[in-house]
């Protein structure tokens, strides 16, 4: 901190210190300040310097230390109020407001202290004339602190009724307070209703809508407004996370994670805020603090490991069950301190009923990347010996021939149910053969032996047929290990055996179709294998096995689920052939064939990866509307079946075509589920982050910027080039600096444009590059970071010239121009870029040889030109004493003169542009003393909107401000 030697300089240091993190070191700076405001020997400056350490204390977590500087202040109103401007008269009497809800918060000062406080703050409020709005709105938050209903409501209405005046706290204070009491009282919707205005942006302070955000969260999901909860979480963890004042409102958060499912996100959140265990200087914040860890640890225990280590106060180790006991004991002795000093049981009560709250929602997915949620432990169940019963065995087989039969999804859980209820038991060799069967389906590239003897006791059965069909099955499974060749060769002899067998009936369709099938599929995994080498005879080969497969079956399905599947399945290959041959709509309408096929045979689990494909094809033929049905298709036909992952990749899908049709909105829920089932999946570095990724651009198309900054960072650290591609990871960036802008973090946008344009720095199109080079300064600039933004601004000129783009060039030199007025003798630099902005639209249409790209260049020209006078005019501004005035007035006259002329000669598709410039050079006329030029431009602005109706807003206030001109030029005698 540099000295301090005139009240001046601490005003500035104060307010440097103001714009600080908050936190000890921030409060130490305004301890450290008060000292050097005593050796100015200035009255005030000791009051501001007070006033300072009143309001950095006040928004931190050691508000306990606001009672001795605030005593001070009044003792120095008290003697000398003529001390006092009027700026700290009335932060004085404004800071009686943080002295009456700060003891509040501190159980060690007397109620009956807060109570005669209560009525100080009334008498001296009367006194200075103000309105009783903030006494009642203090005493209300006496009389719910301690739990005395009846006072509160009379307290409340009190305050509502009390006229506003310039002590009431700000709207959005005020509509929290509010909104908190009616939700306190179980009127969710009407808490909703008042915080409305805050959440919606309406009203705002320093604090809010942090802690609207936060207060909302529990009765949203109360009410089963899941999605609004998630959106105030998203937005509202984002504004609370900087500041370490809100623990209060950090608590909400971390009870909204135990309450839906996300108790890993709120390990993270302790995590991130150490000190929040431990810090004394607000009680009443940690007592909601402590109650909320309390829940989210037993939230824990239910869910895993009691021994779980988690996050705690600094020295230690802390499993779940651990910090769970020390922050109920923590919480409950607090609010023991706070019932004691009201006389009531009211604050234990609170606290008891917040830390035995249970889940409101199973699980809310979030978007945002988050460690695993805890597993909970299975129990396992002991069965007393005298009570066990033998399964009926027979009953399991049949059920699980049923639903092998049909080809449900638990056949093979229910033969190996079989097997283990089997074990000790003599069974007909064909209930073995199944067992076996089975068992070798499961089991994979281990289980290819198993099918040898499958056969062996199928044959045994008497059911040769069948007998080839497991070994048939073998043999495809020999060529998922990559035997491709072996397969074919062991197929090729059962594919014989089972037509003759056929032929003299001595085995079925079923077994029949069985071996065909397997030969088929071995076919078509040697076109796989083959990929883009693929011969046209193993085309033809695999064609015609699948045409075989639905010769034999179709018309013989009859109610016979498995052969209703070949035909299905058969269709499905042709599809896929015709794929690789490159006729797409022939394979579309096939692959439709096979998933109706199954949804028709009961089996639609089977047509989902059918609809994915059909999906894949639709969008490449440009039928999103298909691709749509498509994917909504699968993702109800596979149902609870779906894998994690394949659930997560259909909505994936469905999200970039509902994106890609303009319907952001519905678009970023199939995102969000993308993202929660690619987390479910173990895959958030890969499939994950690209949710995460696509979630986040459709939020920002939506306005969602807060929402899709934290999606979008947490998306960041999963992205990689190797995996996604380094495209994924500049629209990552790039779309994130859009967000960061927008929510006012101009530095932190500059950083990821930066970040961005040095990936694109090395892309052969440089397009892109220039663009991020170009948003990067204007971050820069919007950060007050001057230097940086004319290096990064000229970085962008030089390349939009690399890159021909005229535009983008004109626009870098008069941002740099802008840039440079800002600098102390910088008016002449700032003219020669607006001289060379110009000068590049007229070399640009010189050589321009297209109509369209010559009319856009005159509009640029025409901009350049009005805001060259501009720039002019806000030099003359500055140099008003100067002789010079007039003939500066002159140059900028000049310029939008030119301007106008430029824009006139686009006609109507520049009209406003155009009269905009004509009524700057009207004031101009006045200015410099010409009435009649000023009366004439005027008027030729109205009558360009002859005819205009009254529903083009800027026809009127063009209208509006030309009469305005002539009523002017009249009162100066100029008519």
């Amino acid at each position: 901190m540099s000295e301090i030697t005139d009240f001046d300089a601490l005003r500035r240091a104060m307010a440097d210190n103001g714009a600080e993190p908050e936190g000890p070191a921030r409060n130490a700076r305004a301890e450290r300040l008060l000292v050097e405001a005593e050796k100015l020997n200035v009255p005030l400056a000791v009051i501001e310097a007070l006033g300072h350490q009143l309001k950095v204390y006040n928004y931190s977590s050691e508000k306990d230390k606001m009672f001795v500087p605030f005593a001070r202040l009044l003792r120095m109103w008290d003697e000398r109020p003529e001390d006092f401007d009027a700026y700290e008269t009335h932060s004085l009497h404004w800071v009686f407001k943080w002295m009456s809800s700060g003891m509040l918060d501190q159980p060690h000062i007397p109620l009956a202290s807060v109570e005669k406080w209560l009525g100080e703050m009334e008498h001296r409020y009367r006194l200075a004339g103000h309105s009783e709005r903030a006494v009642r709105s203090a005493e209300f938050s006496v009389a719910a602190h301690v739990g005395d209903v009846a006072r509160a409501e009379r307290a409340y209405a009190a305050w509502l009724a009390a006229d506003r005046d310039s002590m009431a706290d700000c709207h959005a204070c005020e509509l929290h307070g509010q909104g908190w009491w009616q939700a306190e009282r179980g009127r969710d919707a009407e808490a909703l209703r008042l915080w409305g205005p805050v959440l919606e942006g309406e009203f705002t302070c320093a604090h809010e809508p942090h802690t609207v955000l936060a207060s909302s969260l529990t009765p949203l999901l109360r009410l089963g407004r899941v999605d609004e909860a998630r959106a105030n979480h998203l937005r509202g963890f984002r504004l609370v996370r900087p500041m370490e004042s809100m623990r209060g409102a950090y608590a909400d958060h971390v009870e909204f994670c135990a309450l839906t499912g996300n108790e890993a996100r709120g390990l993270e959140l302790l995590a991130e805020r150490p000190a929040y265990f431990t810090d004394d200087g607000h009680p009443r914040s940690k007592l909601d603090f402590m109650t909320v860890v309390a829940l989210l640890m037993d939230r824990l225990g239910a869910l895993g490991p009691a021994d779980l280590r988690v996050p705690g106060p600094a020295g230690r180790t802390w499993t779940a069950r651990e910090l769970a006991a020390h922050a109920r004991e923590e919480a409950l002795a607090l609010a023991a301190r706070f019932d004691e000093r009201n006389g009531t049981t009211h604050i234990s009560e609170r606290a008891r009923a917040r830390m035995r709250q249970e889940p409101l929602v199973e699980r809310l997915p979030l978007g945002v990347r988050t460690a695993a949620r805890p597993t909970p432990a299975a129990t396992p169940v002991k069965v007393p010996e005298d009570t066990r019963t033998q399964p009926d065995l027979p009953a399991l087989i049949a059920e699980a021939r049923r639903l092998s039969d049909t080809l449900q999804p638990g056949a093979i859980e229910a033969w190996a149910a079989v097997s283990r209820a089997a074990e000790g038991v003599e069974l007909a060799a064909l209930d073995r053969a199944e067992i076996v069967d089975h068992r070798a389906m499961d089991l994979g590239p281990e289980g290819i032996p198993l099918f040898a003897e499958a056969a062996e006791l199928y044959a045994a059965a008497g059911d040769p047929g069948e007998a080839l069909a497991a070994r048939a099955r073998g043999a495809y499974v020999r060529a998922l290990t990559g035997e491709v060749s072996e397969a074919l060769t062991a197929i090729a002899g059962l594919y014989d055996e089972a037509l003759a067998l056929y032929s003299e009936d001595g085995t079925g369709v079923r077994q029949t179709a069985a071996v065909l099938m397997s030969r088929a599929r071995i076919l078509m995994r040697r076109v796989h294998e083959a990929q883009d080498t693929v011969q046209e005879a193993v085309l033809a080969d695999a064609e015609s096995a699948a045409r075989e497969v639905l010769a034999l079956v179709e018309g013989q399905t009859g109610d016979d689920v498995r052969l209703a599947s070949r035909v299905a399945e058969g269709q499905a290959m042709l599809a896929e052939l015709a794929a690789l041959t490159g006729d797409v709509e022939g394979a579309a309408e096939l692959f439709a064939r096979a998933s109706a096929a199954f949804v028709g045979a009961g089996l639609p689990w089977f047509a989902v990866e059918y609809e994915a494909r059909l999906a894949g094809l639709a969008h490449h033929l440009g039928d999103t509307a298909e691709a749509e049905r498509a994917l909504r298709a699968a993702l109800e036909h596979g149902g609870p079946h779906l894998e994690a992952t394949g659930r997560a990749q259909l909505h994936l899908q469905l999200a970039e075509v509902l994106g890609g049709r303009g319907r952001s909105e519905e678009g970023a829920e199939h995102a969000l589920q993308a993202a929660h089932w690619a987390d479910e999946a173990g895959e958030s570095r890969t499939l994950g982050a690209w949710a995460r990724h696509q979630l986040g651009g459709l939020l920002l198309r939506q306005g969602r910027f807060a929402e899709a900054a934290e999606v979008l960072e947490s998306a960041l650290p999963d992205l990689s080039a190797g995996t996604h591609g380094d495209g994924a990871v500049v629209q990552t960036q790039w779309w994130l600096g859009d967000c960061l802008s927008e929510l006012g973090e101009h530095r932190a946008a500059a950083e990821r444009r930066l970040q961005a344009a040095e990936i694109a720095r090395h892309w052969p199109e440089q397009h892109d590059h220039a663009t991020l080079a170009h948003l990067a300064a204007e971050s820069l600039g919007h950060a007050g970071l001057q230097a940086e933004a004319d290096q990064a601004y000229a970085r962008a000129g030089g390349l939009w010239r690399s890159v021909g783009n005229v535009h983008g060039l004109v626009r870098s030199l008069r941002a740099r121009a802008w840039l440079a007025l800002r600098e102390d003798d910088g008016q002449d630099a700032a003219s020669g870029l607006m001289a060379s902005a110009v000068e590049e639209c007229g070399a640009a249409l010189e050589a321009a040889d297209d109509e369209d790209a010559r009319m856009r260049l005159v509009a640029e020209l025409g901009h350049t030109h009005r805001q060259f006078g501009d720039l002019l005019a806000r030099s003359a501004a500055e140099d008003a004493e100067d002789e010079s005035i007039r003939g500066a007035l002159e140059e900028v006259l000049a310029q939008v003169t030119r301007a106008v002329d430029v824009f006139a000669s686009l006609g109507e598709t520049a009209l406003h542009s155009r009269t905009g410039a004509e009524l700057a050079a009207g004031w101009l006329e006045a200015d410099l003393g010409r009435p009649a030029g000023a009366a004439a431009r005027a008027r030729a602005v109205l009558a360009a909107y002859v005819g205009a109706g009254e529903d083009d807003e800027a026809a009127r206030e063009r209208r509006a401000e030309a009469e305005q001109m002539l009523q002017v030029v009249r009162e100066q005698g100029g008519e």
